[in-house]
Formats: structure tokens, C-alpha cells, sequence
């Protein structure tokens, strides 16, 4: 009776050659191992974990921060003075560096599920380093320069909480099947260690998992209720106009927001050094005219230095073809573009009079001048004194200006006094004044009614997003000011609305069923890891039963030393080492 060696058969596994040779470049067969991962392994693995999860939430908010992109671009230019779609390279880096990361963890959970080693290798763990610290110093720019913009995780919340919720729970459902494998195996091995890691493992996923099932208890949406009680359509204010389509803050702007069934026009007002209000966002005439063709030597002036004569000098459009803010030239006719190539600065007169001829509402934020400028002192009297030669149903103007209000109520009694600053609803009323104009996120669902029940209109700004208006619609906000109502325009229902039984019978259902396939995998792992025997997936051993003539048995290890020497292996002595496999032992071949 002689013993040999168990003849070691490989196949080829092509898919975990990538797995493994991607994620630590172990090509090799003889280059992997199924022991355990080590410390410093493990914490690059954490690391990894943590820069997904920073990604995931930088990557939400920059999705949901489309509404405020705008806002941002024209931050940037405040501060730069060159306009510049800044969010450009801030999405496609995020993308990119999210793409990577989430590459990664998924090959990492594939290592787990296979029992392979985790060994990252060091290129990697320099990308991973270059991301987490790009997302790091990008969280705290953000948190110091734009913090407000922070808000609107949770109000986005309120519109995809529920179905980020149901997905959330189908990834950590998913995950049970290497938790549940990782159970088995550690039943099969008598390491103290490892059978205590893995307990922690799965105390920890439990909890992940209890904890999704009970967080619908926390999500709370305006868009979970019963559709009867839903409110009319809030009304829909063009903010600068149309400036998606026309460059903002003229005629052409305010026109274009007309033809998209606006109930009111917003702008922002400067005063000229002869008295004239007109207007314009920036505080110089940079960015929205051609000032600096036409007064080179002034261009970075303050605009309300100039006077209304020099101003209509100026043309108001060809920046809008020229920088294309939003995208959107390529969309316009020509005719379109020769209209806009020719606008000039507007004044607050000739817009009163088109929103007087449409029976449109106006609301305007004026901009006090300079200390040196002539009408520093009369500023309010000047701005009113060109509504009222307007002709405009004083019915029609939201009065923003805090300065001087009893005064002004006193001399036109017929504005619709409206406050920019937060005030209770008794503070409000106290002091005349019956509308509200905040940015949207100063203002909760439950503020909102309350406003509604003290008869206060509510105007929240800036609102271009469908999934924005539709949860303010659903909070009963009475309207909104949008840069985009061409959009909103084409939104004539929540996008989606959801009685409290339906919500909670979703919930309930997805709960259960999760539960039912988490039970189902742990038993499945259980019984097929509990019929199998230790051993390298890529190994096939001879079975000692399997009867072969010694011609085969030679001609097979001849086959198999020159394919392993053809693959760097240099000695027959390789072919038979462990490296950090687990195999048959089989019983000696008779002779």
C-alpha cells in the first residue's frame, strides 16, 4: 500500500482572476488566500466604507442642489467677478470619484462573499485617500461659503424619504446573503477571535436592518395625506422673469414668463444717479450688459452711478448668448435670439405698466445706493413716486422695503405690504402687513399652515425644481417665485401623493417581506454550507474511488507542471504548496 500526494486538478475562474486581480492585482492563483484579513487590511477596508458613505451623501446633495445651481454660479461670480458655470466640474469630479468608490466596495463585498483575503491594492488606497480628502475639504468649503444650501437634504427627504427607504432596505436585504455566509463558515472554524468578529458582524447588521424597518416611524412627508384636503395650485411668480429662456431682468424675460401663466413678476431694483428705479441684480453692470464696450473706463462702476441715458446706451442681451447661464441658447429660434441680441436695461416703470396691461402682480427688492449717491436720503420716495406715475392698480405691487413703511402705507395706502424678514403671524398682522416673502427653506410644513390659518400669503423662493413644488404644494404654501416657470409650468399635480393607510400598508409589506427573505438566505447558507467540505473553489481533487491507468495519471501532472511553469510557477514543489488553501485530503491511490 503506497500514499501519494493528491493530484491538484485547477480550472480556470476568469471572473475571480478579475475580482481579486482589480481590486489587490492577485492575478495569480497561487497569489490569493483565504485567510483572514489582516488589521491594517481591515482598516483600509473601513476606510474605504467611510469614503463611500461621505460620497453617497455628497453626491445626494449636489443632486438635489440642482434647484439652487444659479444661486451658487452667481456666488461664485460675487467673488470671483468672472461668470463661470461652476458646477460643472464639482458634478463630473463627484460622479467620477462616486463611480470609483462604489467600484470598489463592490468588489470588496464580492471578496467577502467568496472568502477571499482582502488586500487593496496601494494605487487604490492612494485614490481612496485623494477622494476622501477631496470630499472632505469640498464638505467644509460648502459648510463655510453656502451653509444654508445644507437644508435642502431635508426637504428633500420629505419627497424621496420614502422610496430611498424601500430601496435602502432591498440593498441591506441583499447583504444578508454574504452576512449569513460569513455566519456559516464561522460555525466551521475554532478561532475564538474570528467567531467573536463575526457575532459582532451580525449584531451590527441586525441592528442596520431593525433600524430600517422601524424608520418609516420617523419619515415624515406634507405628501402622505388624504387628497381631498390637498390645496389649489400654488400660484407660480417669475423670478427676473423667464431667465431660463431671456436674459434676466427685461422685457423680453418678463414677457416669456407671461406666456407661461404666471400670476406675478419679481425683480430686483436699483436706483440711478438721476433718480430713475431700474433694474438689475448685480452691483455692477458686468455680467448682464456690454459696458465694457461702451464704458470701458467704468465697467466695474457701481450701476446705480450711472444715469438712466448712459444706461439705455447699453445692450442687456448678447451676454445671455454669449455665456449660455443654463443651457438652454441651443433650445431658442432664431428669431428668439435676435429679440434677445437687441434688449436693453429695463426700468421699474415700463415693467409696472406691462404687468398693469397683463393684471399681473408685481413684487420688486429694491437696493439702497451708496452713501455718496445723490438719492441715498430718497431712495424710498424716488421708487415710489415712479409706481405711482405708472398707472399700475397699487392692488398689484407687493411693497418689500422695510424703511419708511408707515410712511409709505400713509402716502399709498393701496400697496400690498409684504415683510422679507421672518415674523410671527401676530408681529405680522400688528404691523399691516399680509404677505410673506422668505427663501424656501426658512419656512417648515407646519410654518407654513400656520401662516395659512392666519390668513398670511406665503411667497417662498427660489423654486425651479417639480419635486420641490410639489412638496410646498402639498404643505399648502399659497405661492412661489421661480426661475424656471416654464417647468412649472408643466406640473399640474404633485408628483406624488400618498393617503397615510397606503403609505403604511407599502411600509408594512416591504418590512415583511425583507424579513421573510433575510430568514430564507440564513437558511439557505446554513444548509448548503453545512453539506459542503472545506476546499479552494479551485481545486478539483481526484477522487481516491476513481479508478485511472498510470499512462493518464502521468500524462495529467505532465500537463499540469508545464501549465503552471508557462504561468511563473518554477517548481513542481509550488504545484502542491498549500498557499493559503483549505483541500480534500484524500486517501492514497492503491497500487
Amino acid at each position: 500500500m503506497v500514499k501519494h500526494q493528491p493530484l491538484q486538478v485547477y480550472e480556470r475562474q476568469l471572473c475571480l482572476s478579475c475580482i481579486t486581480g482589480i481590486y489587490g492585482c492577485r492575478w495569480k492563483r497561487y497569489q490569493r488566500s483565504h485567510d483572514d484579513t489582516t488589521k491594517w487590511e481591515l482598516l483600509w477596508s473601513l476606510i474605504l466604507l467611510f469614503t463611500f458613505c461621505l460620497l453617497l451623501v455628497w453626491f445626494y446633495f449636489w443632486w438635489e442642489a440642482h434647484n439652487d445651481y444659479n444661486e451658487f454660479n452667481w456666488f461664485l461670480y460675487n467673488h470671483s467677478g468672472e461668470w463661470s458655470d461652476g458646477t460643472v466640474p464639482i458634478l463630473a469630479t463627484t460622479a467620477a470619484g462616486f463611480t470609483y468608490i462604489a467600484f470598489l466596495m463592490v468588489l470588496a463585498l464580492c471578496h467577502i462573499a467568496l472568502g477571499q483575503q482582502l488586500n487593496l491594492h496601494w494605487l487604490h488606497k492612494i485614490g481612496v485617500t485623494a477622494a476622501l480628502l477631496t470630499t472632505i475639504v469640498g464638505v467644509i468649503s460648502i459648510n463655510q461659503t453656502w451653509g444654508q444650501e445644507w437644508d435642502v437634504i431635508p426637504i428633500s427627504l420629505q419627497a424621496t424619504g420614502p422610496f430611498l427607504h424601500i430601496g435602502a432596505l432591498a440593498a441591506v436585504t441583499a447583504l444578508s446573503w454574504i452576512v449569513a455566509g460569513q455566519v456559516a463558515r464561522s460555525e466551521k472554524t475554532s478561532t475564538i477571535e474570528l467567531y467573536l468578529f463575526q457575532v459582532v458582524v451580525v449584531l451590527l447588521y441586525l441592528s442596520v436592518l431593525l433600524g430600517l424597518y422601524v424608520v418609516p416611524l420617523y419619515i415624515t412627508s406634507p405628501c402622505i395625506m388624504d387628497p381631498t384636503t390637498l390645496k389649489q395650485r400654488p400660484d407660480v411668480i417669475g423670478h427676473q422673469g423667464a431667465p431660463m429662456l431671456a436674459p434676466e431682468n427685461t422685457l423680453w424675460s418678463f414677457q416669456r414668463a407671461l406666456q407661461m401663466n404666471v400670476t406675478g413678476l419679481e425683480a430686483d431694483v436699483a436706483i440711478s444717479v438721476d433718480g430713475v428705479p431700474f433694474l438689475m441684480r448685480d452691483r455692477t453692470l458686468q455680467r448682464t450688459t456690454d459696458v465694457e464696450k461702451v464704458f470701458p473706463d467704468r465697467q466695474k462702476d457701481d450701476a446705480s452711478h450711472f444715469n438712466w441715458t448712459d444706461l439705455q446706451q447699453l445692450n442687456a442681451g448678447q451676454w445671455f448668448l454669449k455665456d449660455d447661464p443654463f443651457w438652454t441658447v441651443r433650445t431658442l429660434s432664431p428669431h428668439e435670439k435676435d429679440l434677445i441680441a437687441n434688449q436693453s436695461v429695463c426700468s421699474l416703470e415700463q415693467l409696472l405698466k406691462l404687468a398693469s396691461y397683463h393684471n399681473s402682480t408685481v413684487i420688486f427688492s429694491l437696493r439702497r445706493p451708496p452713501r455718496e449717491h445723490p438719492c441715498y436720503h430718497s431712495w424710498i420716495n424716488d421708487t415710489l413716486q415712479a409706481v405711482q406715475q405708472s398707472g399700475v392698480p397699487l392692488s398689484l405691487v407687493m411693497w418689500t422695503p422695510d424703511e419708511q413703511r408707515a410712511q409709505v402705507r400713509r402716502l399709498a395706502p393701496g400697496l400690498i405690504q409684504t415683510s422679507v424678514e421672518k415674523q410671527s403671524p401676530e408681529s405680522l398682522h400688528q404691523y399691516g402687513i399680509s404677505r410673506l416673502l422668505l427663501r424656501y427653506n426658512q419656512a417648515s410644513t407646519q410654518e407654513i399652515r400656520n401662516y395659512s390659518q392666519s390668513n398670511i400669503n406665503l411667497t417662498l423662493y427660489t423654486i425651479n425644481e417639480p419635486w420641490l413644488y410639489s412638496v410646498l404644494w402639498c404643505s399648502g404654501v399659497s405661492s412661489v417665485s421661480s426661475e424656471a416657470p416654464h417647468i412649472l409650468n408643466k406640473v399640474p399635480y404633485p408628483i406624488w401623493l400618498m393617503r397615510p393607510d397606503e403609505y403604511c400598508l407599502m411600509w408594512v409589506s416591504a418590512d415583511l417581506i425583507s424579513f421573510a427573505v433575510v430568514i430564507g438566505i440564513f437558511i439557505f447558507q446554513k444548509y448548503r454550507m453545512s453539506g459542503m467540505r472545506s476546499y479552494n473553489p479551485e481545486q478539483i481533487m481526484l477522487s481516491a474511488a476513481v479508478r485511472r491507468s498510470s499512462r493518464d495519471l502521468n500524462v495529467m501532472k505532465e500537463k499540469l507542471i508545464f501549465s503552471e511553469v508557462g504561468n511563473g510557477v518554477s517548481s513542481a514543489d509550488e504545484l502542491y504548496a498549500d498557499n493559503g488553501y483549505d483541500y480534500y485530503t484524500n486517501q492514497g491511490i492503491s497500487q
